[in-house]
């Protein structure tokens, strides 16, 4: 259960792959003119001759990238979510993901969370198009103590791997003893009624609204979803087992996402099952993250109320 501690996952995401550059000199930094706010820096700053500044030219970030895999280097390469995968996406599907090559690129300020800069800066479909490459790992960590265990976790997979990282604070529902493996998702509350499947920061949500139904007599189990791609199917199926509806809730377009992916492990035995998510739009400027939050319906309210309709 969340603990309401609040942390910002990009502070642990620089300072998880610092440690770990630090002991593997392999491991190479690349940003995109954005070190300050990705968290590179902290390579930067701390091991310079592991870094590299590349400027805003996303497309040539990720195929120096390539060429320095070939090298026998671990590069991590840096953007926003949207630049990363966007603008580098043939860089990825032909130089990173067709010959295999051992990339991590790391999407920060994903979905809403830049909520100040609109619509160019948000990303709604970075997931749908990293998982649909071949060879390609997504990974969405839950919160700032997961982000450092999937930062070992990306280093160790030998090919491509996508991070999705949240601009702001998130509340910590895990724990250091928590157990994170790629591919298998993760049960943060029991529920035998109504299975609510998450990641990122829809995790809070989905604990805030279970605690909620619970007032209205509907028992809902949280589980969560870190690994978007490859997802285990038997243990996706075993987690959703014994409950008789599931609402999937992201941070991401319904089209392509988490969402897609669960059905899809679900085709073969199917159960009632609402998506929650942007609908097919773009974002737009806000005060603040919360506004946007409310505005778009990700909120635990929003997911009591679809729960309710499959429950």
């Amino acid at each position: 259960m969340a603990n309401k501690q609040e942390i910002n996952p990009r502070i642990a995401y620089g300072e998880a792959l610092l440690d770990l550059a630090r002991s593997n000199r392999n491991i190479i930094a690349l940003d995109a003119d954005l070190c300050a706010s990705t968290q590179s820096v902290q390579i930067e700053n701390n091991l310079p001759e592991q870094f590299c500044e590349m400027g805003i030219s996303e497309a040539n970030m990720v195929s120096t990238a390539a060429g320095l895999s070939l090298c026998g280097k671990i590069p991590f390469v840096h953007s926003f979510a949207v630049f990363v995968v966007g603008r580098s996406f043939d860089q990825i599907r032909q130089g990173v993901c067709l010959p295999n090559l051992n990339v991590k690129i790391v999407g920060s300020s994903a979905g809403l969370s830049d909520f100040g800069d609109g619509a160019t800066h948000q990303s709604f479909e970075d997931i749908a198009l990293m998982r649909v490459l071949p060879n390609m790992t997504v990974l969405a960590p839950v919160d700032a103590v997961e982000v450092q265990k999937v930062v070992r976790a990306a280093a160790a997979i030998e090919g491509p791997v996508y991070i999705r990282l949240n601009r702001n604070d998130m509340q910590i529902v895990t724990g250091p003893a928590t157990q994170f493996e790629v591919g298998k998702p993760l049960l943060l509350s029991e529920g035998r009624d109504v299975s609510i499947c998450v990641n990122g920061i829809t995790a809070s949500m989905g604990l805030a609204a279970s605690e909620l139904l619970d007032k209205h007599g509907v028992s809902a189990r949280v589980v969560n979803f870190s690994t978007i791609k490859p997802l285990d199917e038997v243990a996706v199926r075993s987690a959703l087992a014994g409950t008789r509806a599931v609402v999937t809730v992201e941070e991401h377009s319904v089209i392509g996402g988490l969402g897609s992916a669960i059905l899809e492990c679900m085709s073969e035995a199917p159960l009632p099952t609402v998506r929650i998510g942007i609908t097919d739009r773009y974002g737009q400027s806000a005060h603040d993250y919360g506004q946007l939050l409310q505005h778009y319906g990700l909120t635990a309210e929003a997911i009591v109320s679809a729960v309710m309709k499959v429950a």
